[in-house]
């Protein structure tokens, strides 16, 4: 009799956000996958995804729209997962665990970031409680980097749950190209990327800018007004606005031509589980300068430089001798080889190896 194939659910709800980390992350991850599972002929994976999102991983995939409101009059599509994937620690668990035993949960665990970034000590055990309300829940727990699962250690309880270290696969760029309303530098031009916020620091950057032939350009979601506002007015007091240029959402196209063509790609950070964008930038071959902090020094490794302080002085530093370094040492292929440990094929199946341990 042959063996029924497992059903494994992966809750894709945050790809409703098209410019973050958790969208490409849902992504690449399903599509991987998906793959292993047909060329092994050992499973389904079922999307659950916003009814708007339907066919973002091709018309073969099987998808579940979410439509709770009628699954009181039809049969719940839940009935059939064997696996629930919950990608992320401040999202959800759908399955009721009373009404549907008989279904297993994942859970990916990104960061605990609020313990790291500043928050007052009221949102620090608000973010905690969600996210031990969701390993209370989970079957298996996995972390995006030894950092997260250390921190996840010292401050949740994870009782017997196994936990695993799998780190994220390196997002494939598109092919670099500028379209008609780009923003193209006039000088060489230092190039940071994503949601730009208090926790992302990009105001100690203006530092760098001492030389005048620089520019800084930073591209990502414009997250906190407030934040780019007292940016912008710190860049004014120093002399350098005119060549500080926070674009917003770029395209996947531009971003490939920022990460082709700057002088260096700088992200200093108070807080990451992982760094998505600097295992992007790795693919290029660029010198990487990155904050000591969290996880970066485990994901940039010695393809990177560290700030070990945001003193401007140190920071200038450090900059000035890492250049150095990079194109005496000919630094291009060592960082791009880094980039290719994170690869995700082999990720999805250290997941696959998950999933397998729970049926």
């Amino acid at each position: 009799m042959a063996k029924e194939k497992k059903k494994i659910f992966l809750d894709c709800d945050l790809m409703k956000y098209p410019n973050s980390g958790l969208y490409h992350y849902c992504l690449n991850l399903g599509m991987e996958i998906q793959s292993l599972l047909k060329a092994q002929n050992a499973g389904e994976i079922f999307f659950y995804l916003p009814p708007e999102k339907v066919n973002l991983f091709g018309p073969e995939a099987r998808y579940v729209a979410e439509r709770k409101s009628f699954w009181n009059f039809f049969r719940s599509p839940l009935q059939a997962c064997d696996i629930w994937h919950a990608p992320f620690q401040s999202g959800r668990i759908v399955p009721d665990k009373k009404k549907y035993p008989g279904i297993k949960v994942v859970l990916t665990i990104h960061d605990l970031n609020p313990l790291h970034e500043g928050k007052s000590l009221d949102e620090q055990q608000q973010s905690l409680a969600h996210t031990q309300s969701l390993i209370d829940k989970t079957d298996a727990i996995v972390c995006i980097s030894q950092f997260c699962k250390d921190d996840v250690l010292k401050n949740c309880d994870v009782g017997d749950k196994p936990i695993y270290v799998i780190y994220n696969g390196t997002h494939k760029v598109h092919a670099p190209q500028l379209n008609d309303t780009s923003y193209k530098p006039k000088r060489p031009f230092l190039f940071g990327m994503g949601y730009v916020n208090t926790k992302k620091n990009y105001h100690v950057l203006l530092a760098l800018l001492k030389n005048e032939n620089i520019e800084l350009v930073i591209a990502g979601r414009l997250d906190e007004p407030d934040y780019i506002e007292k940016m912008k007015q710190q860049a004014i007091k120093m002399g350098v606005f005119d060549r500080v240029h926070i674009l917003g959402p770029v395209s996947e196209g531009e971003k490939g031509w920022y990460f082709q063509h700057c002088l260096a790609f700088v992200h200093p950070s108070l807080a990451e589980g992982f760094g998505a964008p600097v295992v992007e930038a790795m693919q290029f071959g660029k010198p990487i300068f990155l904050s000591s902090l969290t996880s970066l020094p485990e994901i940039g490794g010695d393809a990177a430089f560290y700030f070990p302080s945001f003193d401007p002085d140190k920071m200038q530093e450090v900059f000035f001798r890492g250049m150095i370094k990079y194109e005496k040492e000919m630094m291009i292929e060592q960082i791009k080889k880094r980039g290719m440990e994170f690869d995700w094929k082999e990720k999805a199946k250290q997941y696959l190896i998950v999933y397998q341990s729970l049926y």
